[in-house]
């Protein structure tokens, strides 16, 4: 079956599809080799760890395609991205949608903010004419080849016009053809739940699980998103923030050893080579050369022991 159609399918069930967002290979191949359904990705976690740069209209519309390209291509399971405002208006995201559909992901999140946007928990965020957002909606309706390809509408308008305001810019791009609305910071499970009803399309819900502001909509329990009836919610600054205070841990270990006369070994900082190698799918790579490699060059490459990293089920 197709990643859109599964993706379709996910969110039709009643079960809540919770989407960890990812913004490298480590954590893609990660969210899905923990038995996550889907995945998204981060677009201020590929801005900020991939550039360097802060989540504000910086990285390019070419740049976040290639990225999510070879994303999508690591893991099994459906992959959504994050196209920030369309890279330009209707006609800009026309080409868009079909360039993120050609590099395999299975739905683009569009938002309604003025270009250059800011990552939601941003202040200074500026909206779009909502009739403007619902052009590029119908763009990109009309622009994707596949039926199944996920227009996911965003609006930022919660935290510039208010909460109601915010309803009215959905219902518009829901009307103009959206698949999914995500209305950004959601104040409380009442305004959840409002939203749910208002809709009439699946909704997400963003959680800054492991990471809170001001900003954020707060903690709610899974279960409890289920029961109000969200389709999906993602965790956009979990895996990145995860990331960064692991590496900020290993890094201090290796300058405090700088500073002792011995170094001690911390495995608990780490994770071992074979949780590396069996993430990354190197006993895939010694199946392939037991199946395509010459006996003679098998023996000249490893002598008679097989490498450290192949399985017990490959056998010479």
């Amino acid at each position: 079956m197709k990643k859109t159609r599964v993706m379709r399918e996910l969110l039709a069930r009643k079960k809540l599809l919770v989407s960890p967002n990812v913004y490298d290979g480590y954590s893609a191949l990660l969210v899905c080799r923990m038995g996550f359904d889907a995945a998204a990705t981060t677009g201020a976690g590929l801005s900020n760890s991939q550039f360097g740069l802060p989540d504000i209209g910086l990285m390019s519309m070419m740049e976040n395609v290639e990225i999510c390209r070879r994303l999508a291509r690591m893991i099994s399971i459906p992959l959504m991205a994050d196209a920030d405002t369309g890279y330009g208006n209707a006609v800009s995201v026309y080409y868009t949608t079909q360039f993120f559909e050609d590099a395999g992901v299975v739905g683009i999140n569009l938002e309604d903010q003025v270009s250059p946007k800011r990552c939601g928990h941003m202040q200074g965020k500026q909206l779009i004419d909502a009739r403007e957002m619902a052009k590029k909606i119908e763009a990109a309706v009309r622009a994707r080849k596949d039926d199944d390809f996920i227009i996911n509408a965003r609006t930022d308008a919660i935290a510039v016009e208010g909460f109601d305001k915010a309803v009215e810019r959905l219902k518009m791009y829901v009307a103009a053809g959206a698949d999914m609305v995500f209305p950004e910071t959601v104040r409380d499970e009442d305004q959840i739940r409002r939203v749910v009803d208002a809709a009439g399309v699946p909704v997400s819900i963003n959680m800054g699980f492991g990471i809170m502001s001001r900003a954020t909509t707060p903690l709610i329990p899974y279960k409890r998103l289920e029961q109000i009836g969200v389709a999906r919610v993602t965790v956009p600054r979990l895996v990145p923030a995860a990331a960064i205070a692991g590496m900020t841990r290993g890094l201090q270990a290796l300058r405090d050893s700088l500073e002792a006369d011995t170094i001690t070994e911390r495995p608990d900082l780490v994770a071992t080579m074979d949780q590396i190698t069996g993430l990354i799918g190197y006993e895939t790579v010694a199946k392939l050369e037991e199946a395509f490699m010459l006996e003679e060059d098998m023996r000249q490459r490893y002598g008679e022991e097989r490498p450290k990293y192949w399985s017990e089920n490959v056998k010479r």
